[in-house]
């Protein structure tokens, strides 16, 4: 059939060659180039009203940095990494973790605003409500520039999870295929998110949500560890030389789909209530001990095939898995604030699903839409039940104080249930040009020391890790540092032999301070 659409584009294009013929000076010329790269844009997926936004277009003057706010500072344990509450606009401090984290996150999880009209999204420091003839295109504008910076922090084996209900799920579909790609959609979990007639709508009933999960590159991501709910499997649970598995049926009540043909079971009655449509399958599947026939305590006959729990390192068949309750996220927060917090809060159990699913319990986790912070919370939940050493970065903006109040004071009161270290950053900035007589690079220089404790998960602590920014310092820093440790060099800095042999026999490693870290900003500003 003819794609009627390349047609007239080809036609228009033609015509577009005749014009330039004709007004062939540079400023039609450019004009008519202009209208052909509008004509050869992709021709499938979505199109919005771009938009821009002011936390956007602060970057053009300036530079973020963070700052440690060191009275919110929490070490439960020396020895232990360091996991960090980041406070500020996400966009802000995802451009900041460019610097230390690309391709180097394995979990993302976000819940991010739905959209729904009903104050939950503020684009430009205004409420996106229902009149908004751009309400769409606002959000896409927003989540775009974040999930192309996510996909950048991703490893390559990595994945994300994304929250979402109605108003968005379709337009996230269609976005995230164009930024991870159609071919790393993982797929979509299913959450009942309200109880008892939650009315959204005047025509149905809603009571679910969508997580949406997607690979940085399904070729390289390991298989996925799919918890099964418990109650779902407590029926029939065996094991033999294939491994874990239990027995489901091929119909269940109400279903009115007869098969094929008839199974004549062991007592000769006919059995007539499955889904089996090859009788060759069928029996070649029974032959092998795959499908049994199972008389029920009511003497009716039920046809049973084996759901395996593993399959020799394959995602199970079987995607049923328990989130928990609806309420739980309310009485989590309640028990932790003695007050309701948010509406319809993510609970602790959704989120150690949801993680439990990765078959790695050491790995960076990061959510840049933190809230009240349960998925900090549920990392160390996690942890503490199943021996791991899983990390989280958290971001959120202050609105209404909420990362100080809200999401800080959470990490702080589970600290005596579940003790870890954690560092709280600021989102500041520095003018890309001004009249002070300090260079940007000096100024820069003052705030490398957050951006190595994010990158390596430490504090330089002036015993263990050490940062050295003045050779003339070095001959009293190399007997100070402690075996083991690491030593992070400013760039010019030469160190002799007879330093490195020092610093080699205590075990330290020498780290040059990454040039990356601000090498793009002195180039803008003419310092590099």
């Amino acid at each position: 059939m003819a794609n009627l659409s390349k047609i007239k584009r080809e036609k228009m294009l033609d015509y577009l060659e005749k014009l330039k013929e004709i007004n062939n000076d540079d400023e039609n010329i450019r004009a008519i180039t202009e209208i052909e790269n509008a004509l050869n844009e992709k021709k499938y997926g979505l199109v919005w009203e771009e938009h821009s936004e002011k936390v956007d277009e602060m970057l053009e003057h300036n530079i973020p940095i963070f700052v440690e706010d060191v009275n919110r500072k929490i070490t439960a344990n020396e020895n232990e990494p360091y996991n960090f509450l980041l406070e500020g606009d996400n966009l802000h401090s995802l451009k900041l973790l460019e610097k230390t984290h690309k391709g180097k996150i394995d979990v993302i999880y976000i819940d991010p605003p739905y959209n729904t009209g009903y104050k939950d999204f503020i684009y430009d420091d205004c409420f996106v409500d229902k009149t908004d003839g751009y309400a769409h295109s606002k959000w896409l504008s927003f989540m775009e520039k974040r999930l192309v910076i996510a996909r950048e922090l991703l490893r390559d084996e990595g994945v994300i999870f994304i929250s979402i209900d109605d108003n968005e799920q379709a337009q996230l579909k269609l976005l995230c295929d164009s930024v991870f790609g159609e071919d790393n959609f993982i797929g979509e979990y299913i959450k009942q998110s309200k109880v008892g007639g939650g009315n959204d709508s005047k025509f149905i009933v809603k009571e679910h949500e969508y997580c949406k999960c997607y690979a940085k590159n399904i070729n390289a991501t390991k298989p996925m560890n799919i918890k099964h709910d418990k109650e779902y499997l407590k029926r029939y649970k065996e094991e033999d030389s294939d491994g874990k598995y239990f027995w489901d049926t091929f119909a269940r009540p109400g279903l009115k789909n007869p098969i094929i043909y008839d199974i004549i079971a062991p007592d000769g009655s006919v059995i007539n209530n499955g889904w089996i449509r090859s009788k060759e399958r069928f029996d070649r599947e029974y032959a092998e001990g795959k499908i049994r026939l199972l008389k029920k305590k009511n003497g009716q006959w039920s046809v049973q095939f084996k759901q395996y729990l593993n399959m020799d390192g394959k995602t199970p068949r079987s995607m049923t898995m328990d989130f928990g309750g609806t309420t739980d996220g309310d009485s989590e927060l309640k028990n932790i604030f003695g007050k309701k917090i948010f509406n319809y809060p993510k609970s602790i159990k959704y989120l150690k699903t949801l993680l439990s699913t990765i078959n790695n319990k050491k790995v960076t986790i990061l959510d840049f839409f933190a809230g009240s912070g349960t998925t900090g919370h549920a990392v160390m939940q996690l942890n503490k039940e199943d021996g791991g050493n899983r990390k989280y970065i958290l971001c959120t903006n202050n609105e209404n104080n909420i990362c100080e109040e809200v999401t800080y004071q959470r990490l702080k009161n589970i600290q005596k249930e579940l003790p870890h270290n954690l560092k709280y950053y600021k989102t500041e900035f520095i003018p890309k040009f001004s009249d002070d007589e300090e260079s940007i690079s000096e100024k820069m220089m003052k705030h490398i020391r957050e951006l190595i404790e994010l990158e390596y998960a430490i504090e330089l602590d002036g015993k263990k890790n050490i940062i050295l920014d003045d050779e003339d310092k070095l001959d009293e820093i190399i007997p100070k540092i402690e075996n083991d440790g690491k030593l992070f060099v400013r760039s010019g800095i030469f160190l002799s032999r007879s330093n490195q042999r020092m610093l080699e026999e205590k075990g330290v490693s020498i780290i040059e301070i990454p040039e990356y870290y601000f090498r793009e900003e002195l180039k803008e500003v003419g310092e590099l």
